[in-house]
């Protein structure tokens, strides 16, 4: 669909999301090969909002599996439409068990699930699985036959191939490692916290009301904080939410005299508050001492 990895980025661009040449070529590749591509990363850097651009941007529609502990097969690929079968025996009195056999078990019966729906598409698709690393290892298994051949297998049916194949984005926090197997048939794509730069021009993308200076403010003071040992680093969103929030406050400039019941929006533990709230004390004394001494 794109001729280089310039267009792909630049139409996601179209769509807000800002994507570096390096990870642009490397998603672009993945796409071309039509393999799919795992993106890892912290939580918050926009693993998921990067497949709703895709979509978007391609005009696809989006199909996307969340992932949790315990996800079986049957919730991701498919199911009997059991009522619908009840109803079918109740009108097949006079029928042979093996007539209704053979008829209960066909695509008329099938509720297709996100997987299955990707594959069955009349249209190309983009197919999300989120958060994979939630799920357990024989659902990482069970994907296998999927992302390598982009068809899987159903008992009652046989084998169900892709009408077209979907892209496929698949999305780690890292909160476990995933076979070789898995990753062989993928894409590598690692997403981190952006540098101050991109996530500036993010901030003016996405907010253009803000203040410039604000804008510089605000990222410069994120940048500090995701060095501090904190249980949880403040994600682009919550950049964008605390920019926000002090421009609701009528601010040009990011004072830290001026943040009281501000950083709740930035940070969401009370520890990681704490910390924050006396690193601040820290940087207020330094730049205090700053200015006695010059």
């Amino acid at each position: 669909m794109w001729h280089s990895p310039e267009a792909l980025s630049e139409a996601l661009a179209d769509q807000g999301y800002l994507l570096d040449e390096e990870a642009g070529t490397t998603l672009y590749l993945g796409l071309a090969l039509e393999k799919p591509c795992l993106l890892e990363g912290p939580a918050g850097v926009g693993k998921t909002q990067l497949a709703i651009a895709l979509a978007r941007a391609c005009g696809r529609q989006l199909l996307r599996l969340q992932c949790y502990e315990g996800l079986d097969p049957s919730k991701a690929l498919y199911d009997w439409n059991y009522a619908k079968q009840l109803l079918r025996l109740q009108l097949a009195k006079t029928a042979s068990w093996h007539e209704i056999k053979t008829d209960l078990y066909t695509e008329e019966f099938l509720l297709a699930r996100p997987l299955l729906q990707a594959l069955l598409s009349p249209a190309p698709a983009v197919l999300l699985i989120d958060e994979l690393d939630k799920s357990d290892d024989e659902f990482e298994s069970f994907l296998l036959e999927l992302l390598a051949e982009f068809q899987v297998t159903i008992p009652e049916l046989g084998t169900v191939t892709a009408v077209h194949k979907p892209y496929v984005i698949l999305t780690s926090n890292n909160s476990r490692d995933f076979s070789d197997a898995l990753r062989r048939r993928c894409v590598h794509l690692n997403l981190s916290y952006p540098s101050l730069a991109r996530e500036i021009a993010i901030l003016r993308n996405k907010c253009p009301e803000l203040a410039a200076d604000l804008v510089a403010d605000v990222c410069a003071f994120v940048a500090k904080v995701r060095k501090l040992p904190l249980r949880k680093l403040p994600s682009v969103a919550e950049t964008l939410d605390f920019a926000q929030a002090l421009h609701v406050l009528h601010h040009r400039r990011l004072d830290l005299t001026q943040l009281t019941g501000t950083l709740g929006i930035l940070l969401k533990y009370p520890k990681d508050l704490a910390k924050l709230e006396e690193r601040i004390a820290q940087w207020q004394a330094e730049a205090n001492h700053q200015k006695g001494s010059d």
